[in-house]
């Protein structure tokens, strides 16, 4: 039948990054966790249907900046959460103007940032996950 399953992350020292770090590894875990069950045939290989990872990314001092630590987040004057696909598709973006009113074009510059940052991750992921069945 369905089962649902809940990823919680213990944050044993915070920064500015460490709810998109949560989403980045918690994918990771999970993968592990499903493919023991495939491997066992308790579940259909295709349960996992898409890889999942995070990154910060804001205006510090109105330059773009990734993976915000704790000094660049509490200064920057905009800051997003990203969280997408290995489809390249949208899971959340939540993302705040601190001071004044950011552009069109500086959001797009943080979307690509960010973009960038995910697709390194997703390639970290999968280095992660060979080694944990090599």
């Amino acid at each position: 039948g369905q089962r649902t399953v809940t990823i919680d992350c213990d944050v044993l020292q915070a920064d500015g990054g460490t709810r998109t770090a949560s989403i980045t590894g918690g994918y990771v875990a999970l993968a592990i966790a499903l493919n023991k069950l495939i491997a066992a045939d308790k579940i259909s290989p295709s349960t996992l249907q898409s890889q999942v990872a995070a990154v910060s990314v804001g205006l510090v001092k109105e330059q773009p900046h990734l993976d915000l630590c704790y000094e660049e987040d509490s200064t920057a004057g905009v800051d997003f959460n990203v969280v997408m696909t290995g489809e390249d598709d949208f899971v959340e973006v939540q993302g705040t103007a601190e001071g004044k009113p950011f552009s069109r074009s500086q959001m797009d510059e943080l979307m690509d940032l960010a973009r960038a940052g995910i697709t390194e991750l997703f390639e970290r992921q999968q280095a992660a996950l060979g080694k944990a069945y090599a």
